[in-house]
């Protein structure tokens, strides 16, 4: 149908233009941490009362002398770790909960499904409106978060963000399973990351990773569906976790090296460069291994899986706060952060303090 005589044609509407706000570059500090373990102590000669073991056999071929267990009589649980952890963290960086921004926890240990662990200890410190969320990477729940709230922070999304990595295996291990009864033990820690217009801080080199593939080394079948073909299912506990050790071992030991090597040609350092190397504790002789093929001295890797055993979540911030507190990390200093776990995944972060 032609247009009625003296009409104007119809146009389309100009393309509507948003304004978007410009990306930032702000450096990134670490403002304040904290860390929080179980009261009660559990040593190698207790665990060895209940599976066939010795405490010369778990201390020879982990490091492990003993480790903290969460009481749930007492109230001890996921939540009151990563609570205690986040707060000491914040009183740390002379900052308030309200704050804060966002919190991430990294843990596979929620104390309950819904709502996240995140959420319940934002409600219980106070932290008003600040986005809040979960994280599931195992043994890489700090590392993994403490990336993504670098990069969040360094695009001017957020200003404060408080990171938890946190678990409390003990709630999902069979000890009567020597291959895992050993191993784990229960902590949180956290830090607090803000904005600062000193671009010279932040990461310097970041690696997040995983292989899916093998994800049936270590995991926690809930139901018998869930337990990976063609496993032995009499080593198998619904609800506990399962390792393959030798495979797990063979993981940790080749992926903790690449790693390292990875991040410091990503960061252009070397090893000289690095002030200290902030490790996940999985094994001593994991740990061990590294430092000689690097040649690393041993005073610039910490270590401190005798006392308190592999804490999954927990074990990159447990160590980073201690360093912190004895002042063995200080601003200026360049520090590597590394772990590797279940999934099968492994994550660093290299940093200039």
């Amino acid at each position: 149908m032609s247009e009625p005589t003296g009409s104007t044609p119809a146009r389309s509407p100009a393309p509507l233009r948003l304004a978007r706000p410009p990306v930032q570059d702000l450096g990134v500090r670490v403002l304040g941490s904290g860390s929080a373990v179980p009261s009660r102590v559990v040593t190698n000669a207790q665990i060895a009362t209940i599976c066939d073991t010795n405490d010369e056999w778990i201390h020879q071929r982990t490091g492990i002398r003993e480790r903290r267990i969460c009481d749930p009589a007492k109230g001890e649980g996921n939540v009151q770790l990563c609570t205690d952890a986040l707060r000491r963290a914040i009183e740390n960086a002379a900052i308030t909960p309200d704050q804060l921004d966002l919190i991430i926890c990294g843990t596979i240990t929620q104390d309950m499904r819904c709502p996240s662990t995140a959420c319940v200890v934002a409600g219980a410190l106070g932290a008003g409106h600040a986005a809040a969320w979960d994280l599931g990477a195992a043994c890489c729940g700090f590392v993994y978060p403490m990336n993504i709230a670098h990069d969040l922070i360094r695009i001017g999304t957020y200003r404060t963000i408080g990171v938890i990595g946190a678990d409390c295996i003990s709630a999902i291990t069979d000890y009567s399973n020597r291959s895992v009864g050993i191993l784990f033990g229960d902590a949180a820690g956290a830090a607090i990351l803000g904005a600062t217009d000193d671009r010279t801080k932040g990461v310097l080199a970041q690696v997040n990773k995983a292989d899916g593939s093998g994800w049936h080394d270590l995991y926690v079948p809930a139901w018998e569906s869930q337990i990976a073909p063609g496993s032995d299912r009499t080593n198998h506990r619904l609800g506990c976790l399962f390792m393959n050790g030798r495979e797990v071992f063979k993981f940790a030991v080749g992926t903790f090296q690449e790693l390292i090597a990875e991040t410091l040609t990503k960061g252009g350092v070397t090893v000289a460069d690095v002030d200290m190397f902030v490790c996940h504790q999985s094994n001593a002789r994991i740990i061990e291994a590294a430092v000689e093929r690097f040649g690393i001295p041993p005073g610039k890797v910490y270590v401190n899986i005798d006392r308190y055993g592999n804490t999954s979540g927990g074990s990159v911030p447990l160590a980073f706060d201690e360093l912190r507190k004895a002042g063995r990390i200080q601003e200026g200093m360049v520090v590597m952060f590394v772990a590797f776990g279940a999934g099968l995944t492994w994550s660093s972060s290299l940093w200039q303090m």
